[in-house]
């Protein structure tokens, strides 16, 4: 905790860096996930397909793919787009997961009253289905954004900046409060995330307010 207190400025710098890594891929992947699960959710075959595939992508070790992916795009191994690239398909795999079971608990009865006041097919889902699936989704986001924020700390094997460069610094010079410090970081890091991207959904959602009070 004394080295974390007596290097606030470089933590501050390595959080900043971070969060740049661990955050972008869960917007690009909340873009592609969306509209992606939307589309295979009453398409029994292809929700199975998506299912799989995001599966298999989720079980390829982080650290492998970091290392693979520049022999697949055009980037260096020292590359941050390696880390975004790699967080982004691993927050697609969860989220395009997450959207079709969160269209799912949408009650039926909303669907029905939609559909009786002339809602088409699109507009249902746009503005009666997805934004009733919200609570949901946000509970999906939490853990992808948590995930995301751990899984940057291995970045730091390869080179990559973050808060994990204080465990591979720690470990080369023997400094286990340099770890402990970077342990902590991150720990609190990822609270202050999940807390905040919580509050958002509140504030986006009043009417689930409602309905817990009653």
């Amino acid at each position: 905790m004394r080295y974390l207190l007596n290097h606030l400025d470089s933590a501050g710098q390595l959080t900043l860096i971070h969060l740049r890594l661990s955050l972008i891929p869960v917007l690009l992947g909340l873009l592609i996930a969306v509209p992606l699960g939307a589309l295979v959710w009453r398409r029994p075959a292809l929700r199975r397909l998506t299912t799989l595939s995001a599966s298999i992508i989720f079980t390829i070790p982080s650290l492998a793919l970091f290392v693979v992916l520049p022999l697949i795009i055009p980037t260096r191994i020292l590359d941050e787009a390696n880390v975004i690239v790699a967080l982004t398909l691993y927050t697609t795999a969860l989220l395009v997961r997450a959207v079709p079971e969160a269209l799912d608990a949408v009650p039926g009865h909303v669907r029905d009253a939609a559909t009786a006041v002339g809602y088409t097919r699109v507009g249902q889902l746009l503005k009666v289905e997805l934004p009733l699936s919200i609570p949901v989704l946000v509970a999906g986001l939490r853990v992808v954004a948590v995930t995301n924020i751990s899984m940057v700390a291995v970045g730091s094997v390869i080179g990559i900046g973050g808060l994990g460069t204080w465990f591979t610094e720690g470990y080369q010079s023997d400094k286990s409060d340099q770890i402990v410090a970077g342990i902590i970081a991150i720990f609190v890091l990822a609270i202050v995330i999940d807390v905040l991207i919580l509050l958002a959904g509140r504030t986006i959602t009043p009417w689930a307010r409602v309905k817990a009070a009653r």
